[in-house]
């Protein structure tokens, strides 16, 4: 893919004249890449262009009450300087998610690590937590796949986020999750750890489908077909409903056994699949970000990116940005990770890398 060297002071012209000269001597993919890339840039110009009147617009009324005296205008400066400054906010964070697939959905697949059901009951934790914070900012959620715990929280889940950029906010989170806390499992009330990774994988859409992806052989697949584990109902558990597809070119395996109908699951796995396939493509792509996309560490001591200690103090800590609160609750309970996720963005902006 082309980069893009973009000054919106040149405006959208210049920048079609750039995709048209560049897309002469493309291939046919790379040209719909070109195209996509247009599209987000200019919608992100046309913001720019509006903020930018809005602020001559606010400059010139905040001179007018400075020379009428004029306090009632003065506090109408001020409610629109604060608007103004969120959407210049919202605008910046927006304009870091320029890769490939920021824009799509995304699915997050969540297992966990050693530990039994301290790290199940973690895992658990884990979903509330994403499904909490997608709900809350109003982005449409869907269980791909949840296998219950013996006693509490998962053994594996895999949950589908759809909206605008939910790909872009989330695919910093995969990584390995420590969680320190007073067990609620051990009667002499001793502190444990627990581990969980996370892994993050965009959503296809209709326009990103590539060949390799739209279209698998099912000489490539290998399908098996099982009873689900776990509570989930008479039906579930005495139909062989589950499903587990191996893609054998690559190896990825991905399951399904939150549905009740065989049907139903094999499309969300299919899904997962098309998923796993185009963030390969992705880390193909991106050659040089392979360091980020490689393989996720070992589910243990050492490898996490992001610790979250209830127990002797709280705060939850994220190591490789330094962002940390002690508002462990909101996090936990109430999906408040705009933080963390805001702070990753800025960290790992392409200009700094």
């Amino acid at each position: 893919m082309y980069e893009m060297n973009f000054d919106p002071r040149k405006g959208k012209g210049s920048f079609r004249k750039e995709i048209t000269a560049k897309t002469e001597t493309t291939w046919s993919s790379e040209f719909t890449g070109l195209q996509k890339r247009e599209s987000l840039i200019c919608s992100q110009l046309e913001r720019y262009e509006k903020l930018e009147k809005k602020l001559l617009e606010t400059k010139e009324l905040a001179e007018l009450a400075r020379e009428e005296n004029d306090e009632q205008l003065m506090g109408v400066v001020q409610e629109d300087g604060m608007q103004l400054y969120a959407e210049v906010k919202d605008l910046t964070l927006k304009s870091l998610m320029s890769d490939e697939g920021d824009t799509n959905g995304c699915i997050i697949q969540i297992n966990p690590g050693a530990g039994g059901d301290e790290s199940c009951d973690w895992a658990g934790m884990l979903f509330n937590m994403y499904e909490r914070w997608a709900r809350k900012n109003e982005f449409t959620v869907t269980t791909l796949d949840y296998i219950s715990g013996d006693i509490a929280g998962c053994k594996s889940a895999s949950i589908q986020i759809d909206g605008n950029y939910a790909y872009g906010w989330c695919k910093k989170e995969s990584g390995v999750h420590r969680l320190v806390r007073i067990s609620p499992f051990d009667s002499q009330r001793r502190r444990h750890t627990s581990f969980a990774s996370v892994k993050v994988f965009p959503v296809v859409k209709e326009d990103d489908k590539d060949s390799a992806i739209d279209s698998i052989p099912s000489s490539d697949l290998r399908i098996d077909f099982y009873r689900s584990s776990g509570p989930g109902g008479q039906h579930v558990n005495t139909t062989d409903s589950a499903v587990r597809i191996t893609h054998l070119p690559t190896g990825i395996v991905v399951q399904c056994q939150n549905g009740r109908s065989q049907y139903g699951n094999k499309a969300f796995a299919m899904t997962m699949l098309r998923s796993r396939l185009y963030d390969r493509l992705l880390r193909e792509r991106n050659a040089t970000k392979e360091a980020f996309y490689s393989s996720l560490p070992d589910n243990a001591w050492g490898s996490q990116i992001r610790s979250y200690v209830l127990h002797p103090y709280q705060l939850i800590k994220d190591l490789r940005t330094g962002y940390e609160t002690s508002q462990t609750e909101l996090v936990l309970e109430q999906g408040e990770l705009e933080g963390f996720l805001k702070a990753c963005l800025s960290h790992f902006c392409p200009s700094k890398n």
